[in-house]
């Protein structure tokens, strides 16, 4: 008998793209979805498609998903974004390892769609993410931002992408990406974390040779060097932010 998997979306205001994301993982034994306070059509979107809905204040990211993990009915879990879809290959391949799992984590390469185009180079991909395991082996890290699994298990590898049909516009990105720096300095800072002047110059330039050029970025065109850039800007600027805090606790 294979072994029975539960999907696990965690939501908020995610009726836009809801409904291709449940569509592409119908075949798992369950879809649970738990939300933070959706004030759209998320609920009733989840009910259509047969999705167990369960609210749970926000406790950022990581915490978050992993109250999700805890309350699948099955050991086995998937996990995916609202924003993300399983390809039909990746599903396929999902419910082949799954007949005798040789591990109890996997990863999977996931595919970026920027500006209206699928990235496959630079830093678009192949962006492997692990979502894919047994509760019992891994879990959600409690970072509130850039979340991971933690394991201590060999990871295998898992054919097929993950589509990941990323902000609509640029605003919207670059507002998303502004939330993420600010976060991401402020947990540097608690860490006891400085950053030098050299360090803020050199870390967006050697990620522009590093995905432009050594990873093939400029294959993408025009949307590959707007994401590459951005993925600078927001080294430099989490730099920048850290630097403030540092400054501000020096005044």
């Amino acid at each position: 008998m294979p072994e029975r998997l539960s999907a696990v979306i965690i939501t908020r205001d995610a009726a836009g793209a809801l409904p291709e994301c449940l569509a592409s993982v119908r075949f798992a034994d369950e879809i649970l979805i738990v939300d933070s306070g959706s004030q759209d059509a998320t609920r009733e979107i989840a009910q259509r498609h047969g999705a167990r809905f369960l609210h749970q204040d926000w406790l950022g990211y990581g915490k978050q998903k992993q109250f999700a993990v805890e309350r699948a009915a099955h050991d086995w879990v998937l996990c995916v974004d609202a924003d993300e879809r399983v390809s039909p290959e990746l599903a396929h391949r999902i419910q082949e390892v799954l007949r005798a799992p040789a591990f109890f984590a996997y990863d999977m390469p996931r595919c970026n769609r920027f500006m209206g185009r699928w990235l496959r180079h630079g830093e678009g991909y192949p962006d492997p993410n692990l979502r894919l395991f047994h509760r019992g082996h891994a879990r959600w890290s409690d970072d509130p931002i850039h979340e991971h699994i933690v394991t201590i298990e060999p990871i295998g590898q898992l054919d097929g992408d993950l589509l990941h049909a990323t902000e609509t516009t640029l605003a919207d990105y670059l507002a998303k990406q502004n939330r993420y720096t600010s976060l991401q300095a402020e947990r540097l800072h608690a860490q006891g974390k400085r950053v030098s002047a050299w360090r803020l110059v050199l870390s967006p330039l050697g990620r522009f040779i590093k995905f432009y050029f050594l990873r093939l970025g400029f294959l993408d065109g025009v949307p590959g060097l707007v994401h590459i850039v951005i993925g600078c800007h927001n080294s430099f600027m989490k730099y920048a932010k850290l630097m403030q805090l540092s400054r501000t606790d020096k005044s």
